[in-house]
C-alpha cells in the first residue's frame, strides 16, 4: 500500500457545521488538501500543540496520553489515515513498544493528529482517500485558513482594539492569567499582540 504523506495547513472555522472547525491537511509533495471536520476540543488541543509559545498550565488529555506512554517507552512511529467512510475518516496510530513489539491502533483522525504534532511523527493516507476526498484549494480559499488557530477565535475588533489600548505589563499579566484559567485562545491573541510590538 503507497502511503501519502500530509502535513497540517491549517484550521479554520467550518462554515457547514456549527460549533465544527476544519483541520486541514496538504500532500508533502503535491496540491491536493484534505479538509477534515473536528470538534471545537479537538481544534483547541491541535491548535495549543503547534503554538509552541502557549504552554498549558496542567497537561491537556493529549499530553497525559504521551507523558504515559513516554514512561513505559511506547512509542508512536506514525499514524495513516485508513479509510473514509459516510463522510468519517478513520485513522490507525502505528505504535512500537520497548521489546519491539508493534501494534495499531484504531482511532478517531483528529486525536490521532493531536498525537501525531505532540510525539513529531508524520502523517500519513491512502491515495484513494486522497481521490475521493482531497481538492485543490484556491488561493481565496487559503485565506480563511489562519495560522494554525480558528478563524474566529476570540479575534474580533473589540477585542483586538482593547489588547492594543494596553502597556506590555498589562498584556503580560493578561497573558498569565489566560493560560491559569486555561484560555488558550484569549492567550493566542495576547500573544499575538505582544509580538506585533
Amino acid at each position: 500500500m503507497d502511503l501519502i504523506e500530509l502535513k497540517i495547513k491549517g484550521i479554520s472555522y467550518s462554515q457547514t457545521q456549527t460549533g465544527a472547525y476544519a483541520l486541514v491537511l496538504e500532500e508533502v509533495n503535491g496540491r491536493r488538501t484534505l479538509p477534515i471536520i473536528i470538534g471545537a476540543a479537538e481544534a483547541q488541543s491541535i491548535s495549543i500543540s503547534l503554538e509552541k509559545d502557549i504552554t498549558p498550565s496542567r497537561p491537556l488529555t493529549h499530553d497525559l496520553f504521551k507523558n504515559f506512554a513516554e514512561s513505559f517507552e511506547i512509542k508512536i512511529t506514525k499514524i495513516v489515515i485508513e479509510k473514509l467512510v459516510d463522510g468519517v475518516f478513520f485513522s490507525n496510530i502505528i505504535c512500537e513498544g520497548l521489546n519491539g513489539n508493534k501494534k495499531t491502533i484504531d482511532s478517531r483522525t483528529s486525536d490521532a493528529i493531536a498525537l501525531a504534532i505532540r510525539f513529531g511523527v508524520s502523517i500519513y493516507t491512502q491515495e484513494k482517500i486522497l481521490e475521493r476526498a482531497g481538492i485543490h484549494l484556491k488561493i481565496s480559499d487559503a485565506d480563511d485558513i489562519i495560522g494554525m488557530r480558528p478563524s474566529n477565535s476570540i479575534s474580533d475588533n473589540k477585542n483586538l482594539n482593547i489588547l492594543s489600548d494596553l502597556n506590555d505589563e498589562a498584556l503580560e499579566n493578561k497573558l498569565k492569567k489566560a493560560l491559569n484559567e486555561e484560555n488558550y485562545e484569549l492567550a493566542a491573541e495576547i500573544r499575538d499582540e505582544i509580538s506585533k510590538r
